[in-house]
């Protein structure tokens, strides 16, 4: 029976939509305290609906596909891809936003947060097909960490999916 041709992360509209709700919130406050001023005039109102845009290209997430072989992600101003059939390094970089870089042979590099792959089981099985074909290929070099990182999170999410769904829930 073969898997899904393509799959996509189920979160991404919700949070699609929390950030058009949040920049239009953002956008809407500011121009009432200015009504409120009395201070409401279109080079105001041209700014503050500006500053929305801007926190709403901030805010927009990437949307993340994957196919067999291939991950993909897609935000407001780029389009990018990477083949997981042939990577040649994964590597996990922590800041204010965790990423999973990955790179393949043909030199594309792509970003994606490790919690896309925890909140979407599928994408996690089309990119652990993929890191296995790299992996019995020889062409994954670096990355075991990142990897052993990733599955950790994800049996985390796995474990606390199943005491939520038991009714074991403690937290």
């Amino acid at each position: 029976m073969p898997g899904p041709k393509l799959v996509q992360d189920h979160n991404w509209a919700p949070d699609a939509r929390a950030a058009a709700g949040v920049a239009v919130l953002f956008s809407g406050l500011l121009l009432a305290v200015d009504a409120a001023a009395g201070c409401t005039h279109w080079q105001r109102v041209l700014l503050w609906t500006a500053l929305g845009l801007t926190l709403l290209a901030v805010l927009w997430p990437n949307r993340v596909r994957a196919a067999p072989g291939m991950l993909m992600t897609r935000g407001p101003l780029h389009h990018r891809r990477v083949r997981t059939d042939r990577l040649v390094s994964v590597a996990w970089h922590d800041g204010v936003a965790q990423r999973l870089v990955l790179r393949d042979l043909d030199g594309n590099r792509l970003e994606v947060d490790p919690r896309v792959f925890a909140a979407n089981p599928a994408l996690w099985h089309l990119f652990d097909q993929g890191v296995k074909v790299s992996l019995s290929l020889g062409t994954l070099g670096e990355g075991a960490d990142a990897l052993r990182r990733l599955a950790r999170l994800i049996d985390r999410q796995t474990v606390r999916t199943v005491f939520k769904i038991s009714d074991m829930d403690t937290a």
